[in-house]
C-alpha cells in the first residue's frame, strides 16, 4: 500500500482524532545556534567537571498534563552521578535543580552537554553559563548517542529504581528525592563502573577496550584535578557509610 492510499484511508479517523502536540517544545533555530554541538566522539575532557545532563520523563503511559521528571546528571571523567526529581520540566525548576546539585559535586562545574530540549536549551541557562565561564554544548537531533554517557545512566539508575510509572504529586515528587538522597550516595561510592579506554575497527567488526572497575568515587580520590580537601571530605563521608542500611532504607521507601 502506497503511502497516498493510507491518508486516503484514514482520512475519516484523522478527522475525527484532536490536533497532534508534540509533548516536548523545541526552542528555536536562533538559540540553538549560539550552542556548540559535540558528539560524544568529540568528548575529551582533561579534567573532571564536564558533565552531561538529561531529564527523565515519570508520565506512565500518559504524556498529557503536569508530570514528575528526573535530572540525571553525569560527570564524563569520573561517572560521578547525581539525580534530582522536579515537579516539572520547566525552565525554572530545572535550572533551581540544577544548580543545587552543582554544590553537591566534589569538583567545580566546567561544562554542561544536553540535549535539545528548552529545559535546557533556553536564553536564562545559556546566559548563566556564558557568565560564569561554564561550557555550554549540545547534541545533534534525534542522536541519543551523542549524550550516551548520561542515557546509560537513565536505565541503570532512574528507570530500574523508580520503573516507568506516572509520578505527578508533590508527595511523589519529595519521596522520589528522598530515594535520590541515598542512592547517590550507593551509586557514587560503592558501585563500580568501566570506561571505554579505546575501540577498533576491523572491516563490520568492532572491539572494544574497557579500564579496570572503579566506583566514581576511586576515580575522584585519584584525578590529580581535585583538590586535597575535596578528598579528604569524601574519605570521611565514606568512613560513615553503610551499603547494607542503603538497601533497607530502599525497602522502606518502597513500601512507602
Amino acid at each position: 500500500m502506497i503511502p497516498a492510499t493510507c491518508d486516503r484511508l484514514l482520512q475519516d479517523v484523522r478527522t475525527k482524532e484532536g490536533p497532534w502536540e508534540h509533548p516536548h517544545p523545541r526552542p528555536g533555530m536562533l538559540l540553538l545556534r549560539q550552542v556548540l554541538v559535540k558528539t560524544a566522539a568529540k568528548w575529551d575532557p582533561p579534567q573532571p567537571g564536564f558533565v552531561a545532563v538529561d531529564l527523565v520523563t515519570h508520565e506512565g503511559s500518559v504524556a498529557g498534563g503536569e508530570y514528575a521528571c528526573t535530572l540525571d546528571v553525569t560527570d564524563v571523567v569520573t561517572g560521578w552521578t547525581e539525580t534530582r526529581a522536579v515537579r516539572n520540566k520547566s525552565q525554572e525548576y530545572v535550572f533551581a535543580t540544577l544548580r543545587g546539585i552543582r554544590g553537591d559535586l566534589p569538583f567545580p562545574l566546567l561544562g554542561i552537554h544536553s540535549d535539545n530540549g528548552s529545559e535546557f536549551m533556553n536564553g536564562h541557562l545559556i546566559h548563566t553559563c556564558h557568565q560564569q565561564h561554564i561550557t555550554k554544548a549540545r547534541s545533534r537531533p534525534y542522536r541519543k548517542n551523542d549524550n550516551c554517557f548520561v542515557e546509560q545512566k537513565n536505565w541503570s539508575i532512574v528507570r530500574k529504581t523508580v520503573w516507568y510509572l506516572r509520578y505527578d504529586t508533590e508527595k511523589e515528587v519529595g519521596l522520589m528525592n528522598k530515594i535520590c538522597q541515598s542512592l547517590r550516595l550507593f551509586t557514587n561510592f560503592f558501585l563500580p563502573v568501566m570506561q571505554l579506554t579505546h575501540k577498533t575497527r576491523q572491516g563490520a567488526k568492532v572491539t572494544r577496550s574497557y579500564d579496570a572497575p572503579c566506583s566514581p568515587y576511586e576515580r575522584v580520590l585519584v584525578s590529580p584535578c581535585i583538590t586535597k580537601e575535596a578528598k579528604e571530605a569524601l574519605r570521611a563521608q565514606y568512613q560513615h557509610l553503610d551499603p547494607v542500611a542503603f538497601h533497607d532504607t530502599f525497602l522502606e521507601d518502597e513500601r512507602h
